[in-house]
């Protein structure tokens, strides 16, 4: 037997992932969360938007006067709560994922020149990086959408071009640890271009971290939405949203409970598992790179 054969083989990133508890645990409710978003036209029973006034605020089947029909009950104007919180996830998923593609684009396009380039670029695009660290987001976030009005596509919009720093901080930190590398002096050699370098070569190798950034910051925007929904400027009602279904169900707090610890306990769990899978991933990758 050679020393080759003796020697013990690596195990493959899919195991090391599922012995990670924060990727397992966390990875399974996250894909769970995303089927049910994709899949509500067919499990969700009944159409969230359908208002019945003769069952309003019927409770959980957990009460006496629990109806079949409506397994969690219904809202203050008779529409199935186990249909809207279905509906629910696919808002905070899809507000989720679109601010993180814009704000994800600024922030790597800025943190890759800051990087690559130094000097003047730096400073500037640094220079607008505390700039926008002194800017409190909920604050400029409510006056933009009061501008703006409140919709799902001026909330995507505003909390993308908030929401761009992490993904800036950590790109130019990574590519000034990349650029005096030896395969890109290579590059330099044989006279690639700097958007050759930049976006073929150097953000390839940074991929795991910004998967990292892109999981913690799903989760800060699912509870920014939830916030300024709450508040009535973020998602418009009839449009099924946690952050609004806790809004309106605030009223009946001390008779129908159950309306605000639903959607609060489906935010919280959604919270969780994109914090987990987010840490289970950092860890995992550090392990990768060591």
């Amino acid at each position: 037997m050679t020393l080759a054969e003796s020697a013990p083989r690596p195990t493959p990133l899919w195991r090391k992932a599922l012995r990670n508890s924060g990727v397992a645990l966390g990875g399974g409710v996250l894909l769970l969360m995303v089927l049910v978003a994709v899949l509500a036209p067919l499990i969700a029973p009944h159409d969230p938007y359908l208002q019945d006034l003769s069952n309003r605020l019927l409770p959980p089947f957990w009460h006496d006067r629990a109806v079949p029909e409506h397994i969690l009950g219904t809202d203050h104007l008779g529409r199935d709560y186990l249909s809207r919180l279905i509906y629910g996830t696919r808002v905070s998923l899809g507000v989720g994922a679109g601010v993180v593609l814009v704000s994800g684009a600024i922030g790597v396009t800025l943190g890759l020149l800051a990087g690559y380039f130094g000097g003047w670029v730096d400073m500037v695009i640094s220079f607008v990086i505390t700039t926008r660290l002194s800017l409190p987001i909920v604050l400029v976030a409510l006056a933009a959408v009061v501008v703006g009005g409140a919709s799902l596509t001026t909330l995507i919009v505003v909390l993308g071009l908030l929401l761009w720093d992490r993904f800036a901080v950590v790109t130019r930190a990574a590519t000034q640890s990349l650029r005096n590398q030896e395969f890109i002096q290579g590059l330099h050699a044989i006279g690639a271009g700097w958007p050759r370098i930049l976006f073929l070569e150097i953000l390839p190798n940074m991929r795991s971290a910004i998967l990292v950034v892109t999981t913690l910051e799903v989760a800060n925007v699912i509870l920014l939405e939830a916030a300024l929904s709450f508040l009535g400027l973020g998602v418009r009602p009839p449009t099924p949203s946690w952050g609004l279904m806790i809004s309106e169900g605030r009223e009946n707090i001390l008779f129908d409970p159950w309306l605000i610890s639903l959607p609060g306990t489906a935010l919280c769990l959604l919270v969780l598992a994109v914090n987990l899978f987010g840490d289970g991933l950092r860890d995992l990758t550090g392990a990768v790179r060591k």
